[in-house]
């Protein structure tokens, strides 16, 4: 199965978390019923995630005296809540009482000091939510490693492409690393893609700032874009479409007057076997079309009526895009 996106929409993974989890503190689990468990939290990162934070919060409550959560977890006086709707509400009223007095500080350090890891394969999409709030969605082909601390949140991007949407917080800038530069916001939506010879940064929303290997840097608002050579350099900010940038989200690649040698590097992401075009006046061709990354062959199907190219198959597996 595809893990990209999650089956269900947040509010039902988080209601399903707190089924198991209620089933788990009234009574010990059959084994087929730990099957089944170990089954659902196999299916998505999301999965685990928030049943390993119905765990924190349940010990965070354990810190609240006995007639304290009690009270807590009395029914709504008007009407009976679902049973897994009043464990959530329960759990999130008792961290709050345990965040003001004894259980803050250990909440913090959690909170604070965080280490993950992330990736995924070709055609994949997935999602990473973070504990400060933070939400990463990873492109195809993209690894990540997270290291948040006290003073800073560290992202490495290793390869690939991410769509960053920061949680604002001043006290801890938002770094994201690669090996030609670095990415700095407090709180804003901004796409970073690093290929191997380039880091390309994107932003949707709010202010980044772009920094290669030496002094020189890039400020950023909304609709600009910037990238950072193999060598460090930074490139002035220009305009980009950030829309089209970032529709991979949604399973499409969005192209407006685009030379075709660029659509080919971009489609050749999504393909098992390397797509090529041939230089000179063909690769300068441009093209203003839209298409679904999970069927880059309705590109090449298209392109001969499109634009004045055949397409050429290899030995080897791979497409090359001639002129006719």
């Amino acid at each position: 199965m595809n893990q990209g996106t999650c089956p269900c929409g947040d509010d039902a993974v988080r209601e399903q978390a707190a089924e198991w989890f209620a089933r788990g503190r009234d009574a010990p689990l059959t084994p087929q019923q730990q099957a089944q468990l170990h089954a659902w939290l196999a299916q998505h990162p999301q999965h685990k995630y928030e049943y390993d934070l119905l765990g924190r919060l349940w010990g965070a409550a354990d810190l609240l005296p006995r007639e304290r959560l009690q009270a807590l977890c009395a029914p709504d006086p008007v009407r009976q809540l679902p049973r897994r709707r009043l464990l959530r509400q329960a759990l999130a009223a008792s961290v709050v009482a345990v965040a003001a007095g004894l259980g803050w500080f250990g909440w913090q350090q959690h909170q604070l000091n965080y280490q993950g890891q992330m990736q995924t394969g070709l055609g994949e999409r997935r999602q990473l939510d973070l504990p400060d709030g933070s939400r990463l969605e990873l492109n195809g082909r993209t690894r990540v490693q997270v290291s948040f601390s006290a003073g800073q949140r560290d992202i490495r991007l290793e390869q690939g492409e991410v769509m960053f949407s920061v949680a604002h917080d001043t006290a801890r800038p938002f770094v994201v690393s690669t090996g030609h530069g670095k990415v700095t916001v407090t709180g804003t939506r901004f796409d970073v893609r690093r290929d191997s010879e380039q880091t390309r940064v994107a932003v949707e929303q709010g202010s980044v700032r772009v920094q290669g290997d030496g002094q020189a840097q890039a400020l950023l608002s909304a609709g600009l874009g910037s990238h950072i050579d193999a060598h460090g350099a930074v490139a002035a900010p220009y305009t980009v479409d950030a829309a089209a940038l970032t529709a991979w989200r949604g399973g499409k690649l969005v192209f407006n007057d685009v030379p075709l040698g660029e659509v080919v590097r971009e489609v050749s992401r999504y393909r098992e076997h390397p797509l090529r075009v041939a230089p000179g006046k063909t690769a300068a061709l441009r093209l203003s079309s839209s298409f679904s990354t999970d069927d880059t062959d309705a590109l090449l199907r298209a392109l001969p009526s499109i634009l004045p190219v055949a397409i050429k198959a290899h030995a080897d597996g791979s497409q090359e895009i001639i002129a006719k």
